[in-house]
């Protein structure tokens, strides 16, 4: 998995997590923040999270075509830039006026425009090192360990959030909409982690640091000449794939919005013995090591190699046994927590995953990227038959008003373990989907239009992302008909784009 890799992608991974980092603590509390701050109806909370999501993801096309003209590095650092000065702007805590509307979109604006410049350029550095023959093989392994990456810095993301507001509000006296804020400032310091990670490792992906006219030099193979009806055949590939994982990203966002209304509305508030564990990240880190470790065990060539895996295992067995003994009570369980899982579990399969493809590979049998994207969808599908499945008997959405303001009602106690065992299974269908995805699309794109698909694909999660808001506006109707509604989504996309494979084969 890690052998062998280019060191360039190991800097690009890692400033990618810092960047990620600010992202996902910010987005953890962000639509809460909307609902406690300007006491937003949940329809139009979600509308603004959906947006901003929206263009997060859309304005990659913009800043792949002036990466295509000018070169990625240039991009990617006034991109880091924008978004810095974004969050800096929404850390600042100015109520809930007219001016705090102001200051809030006009952050969300330089955040976008940022991401735009940032995200998909950064992304496609990493496909251009693998351009390299020396490397090419290597591409899919290197695209899932650069997405590993990102989702190490998304697991601490839910938790730097809570602790940052407790902190604020328990020891520094702030309300608690105020105390979002100081939520929000956490993004600005990753960031400055993440322009210095890229700035002083430039040296180790210079090959990939350019304009597309450059590959031939610095690669030192020639720029693939295709024909207009080559050309044609993979932007239509492309293409098709764009419309499926449109749903895709609908459904798998609502982590950030009707999920976490589920887990503030119907979830357990607190969670004692065993099962209090996962809301500590750090033990989900105990278990992350645990598992690398094992794995190390089977796959170290040298007795040296196994000894020091079965020590660290052991180690991480001990601490979590150790951890264990000093629960006391309840441990209090905050809905923006959950989000923590997603990211846990793609950390801690991947390796998983991708040594269940590394022996279908050996065999000859490993499916290709866009069958693994077809499978994704349907996996999803599963994850919201789950949720509807246990949301059978739960009562509906309800909210009363103080102060002509909505306050929304806690209407359950659900144990915590539906979200989590949805989160894992909608993890699956991430993998499948999401890393080879992106694989895909540097591997298949035009190279004269490489920036541009990778915006493509980013146009394509924007589409999605607008329509995470469609299952907010339905919170209200019965629970388990708004999840039987995104699963069905789901299947849907993944009879279509079975029915399309062919073509999409044809130049995968």
């Amino acid at each position: 998995m890690f052998e062998g890799q280019p060191k360039g992608l190991y800097t690009l991974a890692l400033a990618n997590t810092g960047e990620r980092f600010g992202y996902y603590t910010m987005l953890a509390v962000f639509l809460l923040f909307l609902q406690d701050n300007f006491q937003l109806e949940t329809s139009v909370a979600s509308t603004i999270y959906s947006s901003f999501l929206m263009f997060v993801y859309f304005l990659p096309l913009f800043g792949g075509m002036l990466a295509d003209k000018f070169g990625y590095k240039k991009m990617v650092t006034i991109g880091i830039i924008i978004m810095f000065l974004g969050y800096l702007l929404l850390s600042v805590p100015v109520g809930n006026s007219t001016t705090a509307y102001a200051f809030m979109y006009g952050a969300l604006t330089l955040v976008c425009m940022g991401t735009g410049l940032f995200k998909g350029n950064l992304q496609v550095m990493v496909g251009n090192l693998y351009d390299n023959p020396k490397y090419a093989e290597k591409r899919d392994a290197a695209f899932s360990i650069f997405y590993m990456a990102i989702n190490i810095g998304a697991l601490f993301a839910p938790t730097a959030a809570i602790k940052i507001m407790d902190y604020a509000q328990q020891s520094l006296g702030y309300n608690k909409a105020d105390s979002y804020h100081f939520a929000f400032a956490v993004a600005c310091v990753s960031l400055i982690v993440s322009i210095l990670i890229y700035y002083l490792g430039r040296k180790t992906y210079a090959a990939a640091d350019g304009k597309v006219e450059t590959k031939s030099s610095t690669n030192n193979a020639p720029v693939e000449e295709l024909s207009k009806a080559e050309t044609k055949e993979r932007i239509v590939a492309l293409g098709l794939v764009f419309a499926v994982v449109i749903f895709f990203w609908m459904v798998f966002h609502q982590n950030g919005n009707t999920l976490t209304l589920f887990a503030r509305d119907y979830t357990a508030t607190s969670s004692t013995g065993l099962q209090s564990m996962m809301f500590d990240v750090w033990n989900l880190c105990l278990v992350v090591v645990l598992v690398y470790g094992l794995f190390a065990i089977f796959q170290s060539k040298t007795g040296k190699g196994k000894a020091v895996a079965s020590l660290v295992s052991l180690a991480s067995v001990g601490a979590l046994i150790w951890k264990y003994t000093l629960i006391d009570g309840a441990v209090k369980v905050d809905a923006p927590i959950f989000q923590q899982f997603n990211p846990f579990f793609v950390v801690a399969l991947t390796p998983v995953s991708m040594a269940i493809f590394g022996a279908l590979n050996k065999k000859g049998r490993e499916p290709k990227a866009p069958t693994k994207i077809a499978l994704g969808m349907l996996v999803a599908a599963v994850a919201y038959v789950v949720m509807s499945f246990c949301s059978f008997g739960l009562p509906d959405p309800t909210y009363h008003m103080v102060d002509g303001k909505p306050v929304y009602d806690h209407m359950a106690d659900a144990t915590p373990n539906i979200l989590v065992s949805t989160y894992l299974i909608l993890t699956f269908a991430e993998l499948l989907l999401s890393p080879m995805g992106i694989s895909f699309v540097s591997k298949v794109a035009p190279p004269k239009y490489t920036g541009m698909m990778m915006g493509g694909w980013f146009v394509a999660t924007a589409l999605g992302n607008f329509l995470v808001a469609i299952p907010g506006w339905l919170w209200g109707i019965p629970l388990w008909i708004l999840w039987l509604i995104l699963a069905g989504l789901c299947l849907i996309s993944y009879l279509f784009i079975m029915s399309q494979m062919k073509k999409i084969n044809k130049v995968a």
